[in-house]
């Protein structure tokens, strides 16, 4: 009938049982005469927990090592899956990211995917399996080790084969029934969103959403791919990610100015105390954090608290990389002449996001007036044409993402579902 890729997050095959049950799915789907595709996260907190095992073993373990012992747990999802769907009658066949024609750069731990050649399973589709492909890891290119593509990236993995497949669409399960207006476990009245458009979905994926992998909606935009997101615990339909301009269309849905509001506890933010108000030092300090292969959020420059011929340099970026650009920062501090490093990791990002707000005005005022109703001091403003984000201290995210979920009208009647606890 159909060409189907479904991914399975952890909370998903958190156990033996959570495999048996995710099998049966399989099997009513194949069973109603589609080609299955299946990508599978490691059960439950395996990525964790072989991650721990590391650091025991070695404080500071070579990236590609690590990229082997990680990849490890998608395998063993993999294989007992498809042990399961044996004992139900339903033939199936496990591959590796490598094994599945998974290429990519080769950069270990964050690795992209340059192209998918997947022969195999194309070659078990025909001969009416279902084939298993661990997510989240491929194979480089270049050096032909093994490489793993970021946390969460199982997602990508599942787009990415969708649109080398030519699948109908990809679906991707995980705890919750779908996306939501905002994170359930912070708001139980979020509202369940039946679509959304793949610029909002970027937006609050890139804004700390963690339903989606944001390279997962790049790569579904950059490839047309219909994705169902919902939840492996229930039957009840989910949300439907597509173009902004086939929603537009549906007379059904009405235009919402705020599709959901985002927030994220992984970030940092390093204040450059002191810099040279002189032309390319904003420049240097940018091209030191830059090199070191880290990725900025949000940037703010200030006249200097010390000196009116100096300037105060914020930004922010997630906190895993905070100790490595200020090592690096430190090193060219007398090079280019600032005073001091500031660090602050007890900080995090709220985000409003929508499409409405192109054409409705007064959507900053009315989230900075959520903000203060609660309390909440704001330390730095980013916007785009479709996302105002900012700054709060960490203990005020849960209070700022509540406020203005209910100045922005989203708060549904209905308690959200949630049926394991981590977001996949």
């Amino acid at each position: 009938m159909g060409r189907i890729v479904q991914k399975f997050g952890g909370s998903s095959v958190e156990d033996a049982e959570s495999i048996k049950r995710v099998a049966r799915r399989i099997a009513r789907t194949r069973g109603a005469g589609n080609d299955v595709i299946i990508v599978i996260s490691a059960m439950g907190d395996t990525t964790d927990e072989l991650m721990d095992l590391a650091l025991k073993v070695s404080p500071r373990p070579k990236s590609r090592e690590l990229d082997m012992l990680l990849t490890t747990g998608e395998r063993q999802s993999a294989a007992l899956l498809a042990m399961a769907l044996s004992d139900l009658g339903v033939e199936a066949v496990s591959y590796t990211g490598s094994q599945a024609g998974v290429l990519t750069t080769p950069t270990h731990g964050n690795a992209r995917i340059i192209d998918i050649t997947p022969g195999r399973v194309e070659k078990a589709l025909d001969e009416g399996m279902v084939a298993i492909v661990a997510g989240f890891q491929g194979v480089s290119q270049t050096t032909k080790d093994v490489t793993t593509l970021g946390r969460g990236a199982s997602d990508t993995t599942a787009v990415a084969l969708a649109a080398s497949l030519g699948a109908d669409y990809c679906e991707i399960y995980s705890d919750v029934d779908g996306v939501y207006t905002a994170d359930p476990r912070i708001v139980p009245s979020a509202r369940h969103i039946e679509q959304i458009g793949y610029d909002d979905m970027m937006e609050l994926a890139a804004s700390g959403a963690k339903i989606l992998h944001l390279r997962c909606v790049e790569y579904a935009r950059r490839e047309n791919v219909p994705v169902h997101v919902r939840s492996s615990f229930s039957d009840k339909p989910g949300t439907w990610l597509r173009n902004q301009d086939e929603i537009d269309k549906d007379p059904t849905m009405e235009e919402a100015i705020i599709s959901g509001i985002a927030h994220d506890r992984g970030e940092a933010k390093i204040t450059v105390v002191g810099v040279p108000d002189k032309v390319g030092e904003a420049a240097r300090i940018f091209k030191t954090v830059a090199d070191q292969d880290l990725n900025i959020d949000m940037i703010v420059q200030n006249i200097s608290r010390l000196s009116d011929t100096k300037t105060d340099i914020s930004f922010t970026l997630p906190s895993g990389d905070g100790a490595k650009a200020i090592a690096a920062l430190d090193a060219v501090k007398a090079e280019i002449g600032f005073d001091e490093l500031l660090y602050d990791d007890q900080i995090g990002k709220v985000s409003v996001v929508g499409v409405g707000m192109r054409s409705h005005p007064g959507v900053s005022a009315t989230f900075f007036e959520s903000l203060a109703t609660a309390g909440v001091n704001i330390q730095m403003i980013s916007t785009s044409e479709i996302r105002i984000s900012v700054i709060v201290g960490l203990h005020d995210v849960e209070a700022a993402v509540r406020s203005a979920h209910t100045a922005f009208g989203l708060d549904a009647d209905e308690t959200a579902t949630v049926y394991a606890g981590t977001g996949r």
